[in-house]
């Protein structure tokens, strides 16, 4: 019997779906080691929106994937730095605009929150060795707001918890191609700037 990650993380959502505030808490707990472990939160996102309804589901996983995120990029930049530059090595995008980044910080961050081309995962540690500063990497997660609403939404479609561990997981095409259109808009707009911002930087080498 293989390890099924699914269904572990659907069994956690049950077990902390009747215990009201200390089940929030435990959800947002869950949702911060499971971004710092880069244990990808799909089914934890939907999984919110079955437990907690679209509101609250957005507010806890927003809460939780901030704080994950904010984890990892600490743990990047003062305990694992080396692990995360081999991890990156190579990736010419990250290189080129690290000078850069330290003054855009807040901008890049945001953008490339909104676009999913970026993974979230390997972004916390990615960005954890720039020079963006904490400041700007925090709040530049807003960026990740609109996405958190829009799945946790999907979620909250779900008849139960069951469905999102299935092939039947809840879907609604407004929203998936809001979701779409919103983020290619976001990856454009990122490469763009990027790209004018890496030039620059390089320029001035």
């Amino acid at each position: 019997m293989g390890f099924n990650l699914p269904e572990l993380l659907r069994q956690t959502l049950q077990g902390i779906e009747n215990l009201g505030t200390i089940g929030a808490i435990a959800f947002i707990l869950v949702y911060v080691i499971a971004t710092v472990a880069f244990i990808p939160g799909t089914i934890l996102t939907l999984g919110a929106g079955v437990v907690y309804g679209a509101i609250f589901g957005s507010i806890y996983v927003f809460i939780g994937a901030t704080l994950g995120a904010t984890a990892a990029f600490l743990v990047g930049r003062y305990l694992a730095r080396g692990w995360v530059a081999k991890k990156i090595a190579g990736n010419q995008k990250f290189q080129a605009i690290d000078e850069a980044v330290g003054k855009e910080g807040f901008k890049i961050v945001l953008l490339t929150r909104l676009s999913p081309i970026f993974p979230f995962s390997l972004l916390n540690y990615a960005f954890s060795i720039t020079q963006v500063s904490l400041k700007d990497y925090f709040l530049g997660s807003v960026g990740m707001l609109p996405g958190t609403i829009m799945y946790v939404y999907l979620g909250s479609l779900a008849g139960s918890l069951a469905t999102l561990s299935s092939s039947d997981r809840p879907t609604n095409s407004t929203v998936v191609w809001i979701i779409r259109i919103v983020g290619f808009m976001a990856t454009v707009t990122v490469t763009l700037y990027v790209t004018r911002i890496a030039r620059k930087a390089l320029a001035k080498l």
